[in-house]
């Protein structure tokens, strides 16, 4: 990863198509000018007035250490403007009477299993649509413990906690399109990428648009991703492979393709005269499901106002005309896809930049210029909310700081600390020390767990070519928990600010033994005036105590195993001089007990 500050304003330049509308060509200045302020690498941008393309152009660079500039043409990752695309599949099968939009989704994926039998008896694939589930993002669970499995991630909903009731609130959740695109996989027997690209991208020549950064790497139009570090410096990041969250916002396309998706919507559903998502759907999708905010206007945009939710599609009212929209993000890059249905205009605008406000501005910009309304500097607009939501940040961390308790250290060895680290609802976390450090590693991260006090670490994500941020600390928190004698037993992180923190279960590092190591260890032992029987089955050793079932044990090291599936169960056998197994002691929540070998 190169490190690189950059001043754009001597390296904008924008790359000329034949589509260039007169008014929208006046803009361009301002394009650049947001380029500059923003520290972006690049963007690119389309608009459509019915069903033609009056401007495309590429502004700035797709690669910037090539200097290779972005064109119509330039493959960039639309996040979650992915959702209508998987909400239209579900809206087709709908149309041919292969799933009823307003049935509970277990009838057609038995598989799914909520929270609580209440929501599984009654959760739709409307209220999925429209984000009405009653659970909050859970983002952390696909995010930080990723998985290449759809069935995997399926399997973790019924641990996810909700924090309202079904259709009581709006609350955006990633895993409920996701869902939908697994519920259409089940109904036509093949992947939703395959349903999304013959039912969808073929019709509509979306024929470079794919489902994968790794399908993008191979593109030779394809831009890289940015983030801005410390507000000044432009740093390269890596593609973030989402394939199993799909649905939900994997697809990588570029503005000219998107066009014709945009022109679909604004021709009532058709593409050059041919039905593509049913009409009838159609208008549902971008109709009101959902109050998603209050949506009162701000004294300085009286005009700007509601906030609602159709099927994969935010609804404003924007400036006096009816605005279907939807963001996307995924690292590197920032989307927004939009059109007015009354006004038959659409605007996509993507860009190479990490949870970037350039979309936003772009396409305001050019809606006011399409309109014919009141000039507004969105930059300065976008610039004040920035600047209000970094105040805010800032206050929180300097609280942070104050509520931490210094002198304090932690309450065991690092050592200790160290295992795997399970919660069913999001993943495994291994926990490992190097020195005098402790680390956290999912399937997708590094972090360093920094001591904050007690038995509390701050973990600050390993760049793998830069090392560590120290500047970079946020909110989250990692907490070891003990049990009743005193060993870590769990970890606690508050993945979701409105439930309790999520709970990750220690399990001590499994060390592999062969059957001729395991053999020293089985025996009689003389337990409370019972007998304790150690055994060896299939390279397995067990245990079993009269009165009870037969329970497997995994060794973690130094004589020491542990009860498989109990938690807090673990035997420390005993050695004598001659390093002979003597006893065992039986180490448990409600005490520790000792029994001696019988000879």
């Amino acid at each position: 990863m190169f490190l690189l500050a950059v001043t754009l304003s001597a390296t904008t330049f924008s790359q000329e198509t034949k589509t260039s509308d007169k008014r929208i060509a006046e803009l361009e200045p301002q394009f650049d000018k947001v380029l500059k302020d923003w520290k972006a690498v690049g963007f690119a941008v389309a608009v459509v007035n019915r069903d033609k393309i009056i401007y495309s152009k590429g502004f700035g660079y797709r690669n910037i250490d090539k200097k290779i500039p972005v064109t119509p043409n330039t493959l960039f990752a639309i996040g979650s403007c992915t959702k209508a695309f998987t909400a239209s599949l579900i809206g087709m099968l709908a149309d041919d009477k292969m799933v009823d939009i307003d049935k509970p989704a277990h009838n057609y994926l038995p598989d799914l299993i909520f929270y609580n039998n209440g929501m599984t008896d009654n959760i739709t694939l409307r209220d999925m649509m429209s984000h009405r589930t009653g659970l909050p993002r859970h983002d952390f669970s696909w995010y930080l413990f990723s998985t290449l499995s759809r069935d995997s991630l399926l399997k973790r909903i019924q641990y996810m906690e909700p924090t309202a009731g079904v259709r009581d609130k709006w609350q955006y959740n990633n895993f409920m399109f996701m869902l939908q695109g697994v519920v259409a996989e089940k109904l036509t027997g093949q992947k939703w990428e395959q349903d999304i690209k013959t039912k969808i991208l073929m019709p509509l020549n979306m024929n470079r648009t794919n489902f994968s950064v790794i399908d993008m790497a191979k593109d030779n139009d394809a831009s890289l991703g940015y983030y801005v570090k410390n507000d000044s410096i432009i740093k390269k990041i890596n593609y973030y492979n989402i394939d199993a969250m799909g649905p939900a916002g994997s697809i990588n396309s570029n503005v000219n393709e998107m066009s014709n998706w945009v022109i679909t919507w604004i021709s009532g559903g058709k593409f050059h005269g041919k039905e593509i998502i049913p009409s009838s759907f159609r208008q549902e999708a971008i109709s009101s499901q959902m109050i998603s905010g209050a949506g009162v206007p701000e004294q300085d945009l009286p005009d700007v106002f509601f906030s609602n939710y159709g099927f994969g599609w935010s609804l404003v009212s924007y400036r006096g005309h009816y605005r279907a929209e939807h963001g996307g993000n995924i690292d590197g890059f920032s989307a927004s896809t939009c059109f007015f249905p009354t006004d038959s205009i659409g605007i996509i605008v993507l860009t190479n930049q990490n949870g970037s406000v350039v979309p936003s501005i772009i396409r305001n910009l050019i809606a006011d210029k399409m309109l014919n309304l009141p000039y507004l500097d969105w930059s300065v607009n976008r610039k004040k909310a920035v600047d209000k939501a970094k105040a805010a940040a800032e206050e929180v961390k300097k609280n942070n700081s104050t509520m931490r308790k210094l002198g304090t250290n932690p309450s065991h060895p690092l050592k200790d600390y160290a295992g795997l680290y399970l919660n069913a609802g999001y993943g495994a976390m291994e926990v490992f020390s190097v020195g005098d450090s402790l680390f956290g590693r999912t399937p997708t991260k590094i972090f360093w767990l920094r001591h904050y006090n007690y038995d509390v670490f701050e973990p600050l994500e390993k760049d793998p070519e830069e090392g560590i941020d120290t500047s970079d600390a946020g909110q989250l928190k990692v907490q070891f928990n003990m049990d009743i004698n005193g060993n870590i037993q769990s970890a606690s992180m508050a993945f979701e600010p409105t439930l309790k923190p999520i709970e990750f279960a220690r399990k001590e590092k499994e060390v592999m033994m062969t059957a001729e190591n395991l053999q020293k260890y089985a025996g009689d032992y003389e337990l409370a005036g019972t007998t304790a029987k150690v055994y060896i089955k299939v390279n397995t050793l067990y245990l079993f105590v009269t009165g009870q079932p037969e329970y497997e044990l995994t060794s973690v090291g130094n004589d020491k195993f542990v009860i498989k599936d109990l938690t807090g169960y673990s035997l420390q056998f005993q050695k004598d001089q001659k390093n002979d197994i003597t006893a065992i002691t039986f180490i448990q929540p409600n005490g520790v007990f000792k029994a001696n070998r019988r000879k």
